[in-house]
């Protein structure tokens, strides 16, 4: 047993030793996510802020998905969010086989969905703030993801069967 988590340490203090700028960005950007949410919290819940006639900051406590779909449907989100995570965190190697864009793409959406996830644990909903009038609102978290998934979408559109070859 013991030479058994040993060998799963090396494994891991390896990958994250090949991965370090992955984690540190990941990091960064949770940071940037939570941050953007304090702030919102703190200074948009009483007077909205017009930055342009068609951008405002606008402190919204969302309890569903996108587009208002799901509305109180935390429980079930939360369920969703960690299935996507697992499924990205199992699949990694398979993933970040397609090249760069698949790698970043998987890393933005489990930093936007661990962002949306800490949330939906610890308020209940998720904070958005970045209104654009004619769109719902969202935040930095559900940006990631968005951008996440066209990179992945990107790479599989391009490529759906080509890994990259290894060095």
């Amino acid at each position: 047993m013991k030479r058994l988590l040993y060998k799963i340490w090396d494994k891991q203090k390896k990958w994250s030793y090949e991965n370090e700028t992955l984690l540190r960005v990941f990091v960064c950007l949770v940071i940037l996510d939570q941050v953007t949410k304090i702030a919102a919290r703190c200074y948009l819940q009483k007077n909205p802020i017009e930055i342009f006639p068609y951008f405002w900051l606008n402190y919204v406590e969302n309890t569903g998905a996108a587009f208002g779909i799901l509305q109180h449907g935390n429980s079930i989100l939360i369920f969703i969010m960690l299935l996507v995570m697992a499924y990205i965190v199992w699949n990694w190697k398979e993933l970040v086989s397609y090249g760069s864009y698949s790698k970043w793409g998987a890393v933005l959406i489990l930093a936007g969905a661990f962002g949306n996830l800490f949330d939906r644990i610890t308020l209940g909903h998720v904070v958005d703030f970045l209104d654009f009038r004619v769109w719902p609102v969202f935040n930095v978290a559900d940006s990631l993801i968005t951008i996440g998934a066209c990179l992945l979408g990107i790479t599989f559109l391009r490529n759906p069967h080509k890994k990259v070859e290894e060095k």
